[in-house]
């Protein structure tokens, strides 16, 4: 992929000077983190941010975001299927004690009867561009586009972040565009209204609640480096309703000052709890011991409305979505156009439990390690397994029930440009060549019965250096950056 204008951009202090107003202008607007080296609650540095935006296919980008309602209501149909998420989970949560310990609060309070009938989905439906023209049958490989399809990651259920830093990114762009002169060039950068629509899901969740007094909580880690991006939800939701009260707790400190009414109202000492909003909980090391877990099964118990709700948040587990892409799963869930649309969407996804299907997909991966991600059930980067790194592993296990806790899929094989990729505490630019991930975010709203609400609110890019395999800024691997639409190469066909 070509740059979204000729590189490299300026000698010496030219770029120097451009590249410090840059770090100024993110750190001025709270394009930040807090420093995981040197921690400090009264300071923020910079996010690792790209210099300028990364070129995208504009009808892949529009395919993106009109699919995007359509994994809304895939996602939550599944999330009220009981049957399906058992079978689905039934041999992962035997040797995933993770998953296995979510489940159980699951059946607990589905025997107990449901309180809160309503769950609120945040959603981000993350992909990749695919080169490969193998794994894209609908595409002519005589085009002249530098890919051929894009591929689905994964959809996050629970703290799928980014909804402030995404937009941030590109107004950050904006500034560095303007900054050279290029302002043609800024109409191919997409309008991006993320923070404004999740903010907006989950008023519209306090209405529903509809208690005039009820706050929303977030359950945060006991310490945020991506305070940014958190507290600009805050700012936002009171931005658009400054009677809504947000509060800010750990599963530790809920599991002390939290309780039930006789109606199983949420209550924080005091205060009434509406919506409940995970920033945390999505990982092992966030329960230190059973006061946590207590926590959790306390919030799921309320009559408090949860993003996500504990069947959402099994919705997103890596399992359930390598069910999903078996033949004829979808057709349950979706009408067949809309089926066709997501189909197209799944790359290779393999179950590696200890049968026929399992034992066939181990021999493909130890055979062409290089070929696959290995996923275990877990959120929040760092966790996957590549290249020879998945053989040595998967001989480590290959007689052990405990292969059921992870799934094999197709590595997907994004096209490469170049670009800067700013670091706080380095020194100039790192002129490298990278590849992107598009992070699509969705709202939805409902019961089992109905769908109250169902839309797109905007999106996400992080990008990586092409030779590392995790791309998490958070957790290190990669940088902010925003989406640079162009047009090459021929429109796939449509569906829904």
């Amino acid at each position: 992929m070509e740059p979204c204008i000729p590189l490299p951009l300026a000698d010496g202090n030219t770029l120097k000077e451009l590249i410090q107003k840059a770090k100024d202008w993110a750190i001025m607007h709270g394009a930040g983190m807090r420093s995981k080296d040197s921690f400090s609650p009264d300071s923020i540095n910079f996010a690792p941010f790209m210099l300028l935006p990364s070129t995208f296919p504009r009808c892949e980008f529009e395919r993106a975001v009109g699919i995007q309602p359509v994994l809304n209501e895939l996602m939550h149909k599944v999330a009220h299927d009981y049957d399906f998420l058992k079978n689905s989970l039934e041999t992962t949560i035997k040797v995933d004690e993770f998953t296995g310990r979510l489940f159980n609060i699951y059946e607990t309070v589905r025997a107990e009867g449901i309180t809160q009938p309503f769950s609120l989905g945040l959603l981000r439906s993350d992909l990749m561009l695919e080169t490969d023209w193998r794994k894209c049958h609908s595409e002519d490989p005589a085009t002249s586009a530098p890919y051929c399809c894009w591929k689905q990651v994964e959809v996050n259920t629970i703290a799928a972040g980014f909804g402030f830093l995404g937009p941030i990114s590109g107004q950050l762009h904006r500034f560095v565009l303007t900054e050279l002169g290029h302002l043609t060039e800024l109409r191919n950068l997409p309008d991006n209204n993320a923070l404004e629509g999740l903010c907006g899901g989950m008023l519209s969740a306090w209405k529903v609640y509809n208690q005039p007094m009820s706050a929303i909580l977030f359950v945060i880690e006991d310490v945020t480096y991506n305070i940014c991006d958190q507290r600009f939800h805050e700012f936002e939701i009171q931005r658009q309703n400054a009677k809504v009260r947000v509060i800010r707790n750990t599963l530790t400190e809920i599991a002390t000052i939290g309780k039930l009414d006789n109606e199983k109202r949420l209550f924080l000492n005091d205060t009434e709890i509406a919506v409940v909003y995970f920033r945390a909980g999505y990982t092992p090391d966030h329960y230190y011991s059973e006061t946590e877990w207590n926590a959790r099964l306390l919030i799921e118990r309320s009559l408090a409305i949860k993003c996500p709700s504990i069947q959402y948040h099994l919705t997103g587990t890596k399992k359930v979505q390598q069910e999903l892409a078996r033949p004829g799963m979808l057709d349950k869930y979706l009408t067949p156009d809309k089926v066709e649309s997501v189909k197209e969407i799944f790359t290779g996804l393999y179950s590696l439990g200890k049968d026929e299907v399992g034992d066939k997909a181990m021999q493909m991966a130890l055979e062409n390690p290089t070929r696959f991600v290995l996923k275990p059930q877990r959120e929040g980067g760092g966790n996957n397994m590549y290249g020879e790194n998945v053989k040595s592993y998967l001989e480590k296990i290959k007689d052990s029930d405990e292969r059921s806790a992870w799934i094999l899929m197709e590595r997907i094989n994004p096209p490469v440009q170049t670009n800067y990729m700013i670091r706080p505490n380095i020194q100039g630019p790192i002129v490298t060549e990278v590849v992107s991930e598009l992070g699509i975010f969705g709202v939805v709203l409902g019961n089992a019965d109905t769908i109250l609400e169902n839309t797109q609110v905007g999106h996400m890019l992080r990008t990586k250096i092409s030779s590392a395999d995790e791309g998490g800024v958070a957790a290190g691997f990669g940088a902010l950056d925003s989406v640079y639409l162009v047009d090459i190469g021929k429109a796939p066909k449509k569906h829904v």
